[in-house]
């Protein structure tokens, strides 16, 4: 009798203690799904906010009101303050898993919600490549065209010749069947390269560190030698040679466009920016080549085996053809055959996803005299903000986002970047050609930053997910240091050394001093909160 009389209590108990819970993790998620669609503004007293596209007026539909609630403020409370109460609720939420589960660095801070944000959702517009259907083929192409659409998709694509070392594939519509190169191609969508989750990820960096090399030629463009190495089931992955060794510091007298490129600094800036959650770099692995067996005996290139000698000490030796360092005084040399390189995944050809070059605004005069305009005019932002297409949608706060990207491995190199033509304005930018990281670790250089300096803007997201990394729990030397180590040429030698690791959290707390500072100067004005 007497149980029966305690256990109606507490069942009740039990029971509003459940809905509690549930309530606390639906909120939770609400917050999640506003902070995705937002970016700070951090206005000077001309600045604006950015307006919206329609694309993303609807995307932000459904969470306006609740960003409005958000951002709503009582009297004499700064707004900013109170979304900084609010974020750290939700940073301090991901370190409470990660104190409970622990299981690294980095799996703690690809567990935090931060990282786990709710994603757009995605049209057929949004993809840059598609597997035609029949019906589609059938719709909008000539017979000849239907034949082979057909082919392709409905029915098998055979690859045409074995002769020339190709494997014998048989492609269909079916993405079992696809290389792991034709699906990460087919993964591209208007908002990144590829999602960290896909499991096709783990697979096409494989493919890239094993896949057996059948051909080696030079790539044209650019200023210093990489070459194009193809792969029997017709991939291809660009390859940056190692010049120096790891530890070599960038001479202090050397101009920025004076340079090496290093290999390492490309399988880094990869981890660097998957690591700040931006999915902007095509994926990059570190290989121990043949220079022998693997370019001089298979290269069809009369150019580059040109190029090719023994060294006084036995080591293989080439230098190929180029603007700067392609000389028998500066070769790339096997010890004595084996070569650590870069390779990178390939993105899809010109001619299926033609892209645009956009010139930076904040591009470096690559003078040894003059200065560019930006390092001249404090008030260039404004200027800016008022030219296409920086004066609609998130193109400026991408371009933040690169500059982040580029301060934090010391990057001056950054004259221009791509997009893909297929989403115009309204997509990403292209984090390409990083050879110029992580050249200097003693020295910082503050004028990357020139665009988060001047415009005092930063995407919501993109400086949440900063704050967590500057946190013990998730310091970004830490995850860096751990991803790295998943690199086939971390069993080698460490990719980055530990003062490279260290300036990254000192790089990273100079970005935060630099919000702080636009926040403190314009304390007494409202800091507007944007939709974008």
């Amino acid at each position: 009798m007497v149980r029966q009389k305690l256990g109606r209590p507490t069942g009740s108990i039990y029971l509003a203690l459940a809905c509690l819970s549930l309530t606390i993790h639906l909120l939770l998620a609400c917050f999640c799904l506003a902070v995705l669609q937002t970016v700070y503004v951090l206005p000077n007293s001309s600045s604006t906010s950015i307006p919206r596209t329609d694309t993303e007026h609807r995307q932000s539909n459904g969470v306006l009101h609740k960003l409005n609630a958000d951002t709503t403020h009582s009297k004499g409370k700064y707004p900013f303050d109170g979304a900084t109460e609010r974020e750290g609720k939700l940073i301090g939420a991901g370190e409470v898993i990660a104190k409970a589960k622990r299981p690294s660095t980095l799996g703690a801070l690809f567990n935090h919600p931060l990282y786990n944000l709710p994603r757009p959702e995605l049209h057929g517009d949004d993809w840059l490549l598609r597997v035609r259907a029949k019906e589609d083929a059938r719709d909008t192409g000539s017979e000849e065209e239907e034949g082979e659409d057909d082919l392709n998709n409905d029915s098998q694509w055979q690859s045409a010749s074995q002769e020339e070392g190709y494997d014998r594939v048989a492609w269909t519509s079916d993405a079992g069947t696809h290389p792991p190169w034709l699906r990460f191609h087919l993964g591209i969508s208007r908002w990144e390269l590829y999602d960290r989750k896909d499991p096709d990820l783990a697979q096409l960096t494989h493919y890239l560190a094993t896949q057996r090399v059948l051909g080696a030629v030079q790539k044209t463009g650019g200023t210093q030698l990489k070459l194009l190495i193809s792969f029997p089931n017709h991939g291809q992955a660009l390859l940056k040679p190692m010049k120096q060794s790891r530890d070599a510091e960038t001479d202090v007298n050397l101009f920025y466009f004076s340079d090496f490129e290093r290999h390492n600094a490309e399988i880094a800036a990869f981890h660097l920016d998957r690591l700040l959650g931006f999915n902007r770099i095509p994926p990059v692995v570190g290989r121990l080549i043949n220079v022998t067996a693997e370019i001089r005996e298979i290269t069809t290139d009369r150019r580059l085996s040109r190029t090719f000698f023994t060294s006084p000490v036995g080591n293989v030796c080439f230098y190929g053809q180029c603007e700067y360092y392609c000389s028998s005084e500066h070769p790339v040399c096997g010890r004595p055959h084996a070569l650590e390189v870069s390779l990178a995944a390939m993105l899809p050809d010109l001619t299926l996803a033609p892209r645009r070059s956009w010139r930076s605004p904040w591009r470096r005069s690559y003078s040894r005299t003059k200065l560019a305009q930006w390092q001249k005019d404090p008030s260039y932002c404004d200027t800016v903000k008022q030219t296409p297409p920086y004066n609609h949608g998130t193109r400026l706060v991408d371009l933040i986002d690169m500059a982040v990207l580029d301060f934090l491995m010391g990057n001056m190199d950054r004259h221009h970047y791509e997009t893909f033509e297929k989403f115009g304005n309204d997509t990403f930018l292209l984090h390409l050609d990083n050879g110029r990281g992580f050249g200097r670790h003693s020295r910082d250089e503050p004028t990357i930053l020139a665009p988060l300096q001047q415009c005092c803007r930063i995407r919501r997201s993109t400086l949440l997910r900063l704050r967590l990394l500057s946190r013990p729990g998730f310091r970004l030397s830490d995850a860096m240091r751990e991803s790295l180590a998943q690199d086939p040429l971390a069993g080698v030698a460490p990719l980055l050394s530990e003062p490279h690791l260290s300036a990254l959290d000192r790089r990273l707390a100079a970005v935060l001093r630099v919000v702080r500072t636009c926040q403190d100067q314009h304390r007494k004005n409202k800091l507007e909160i944007s939709i974008i």
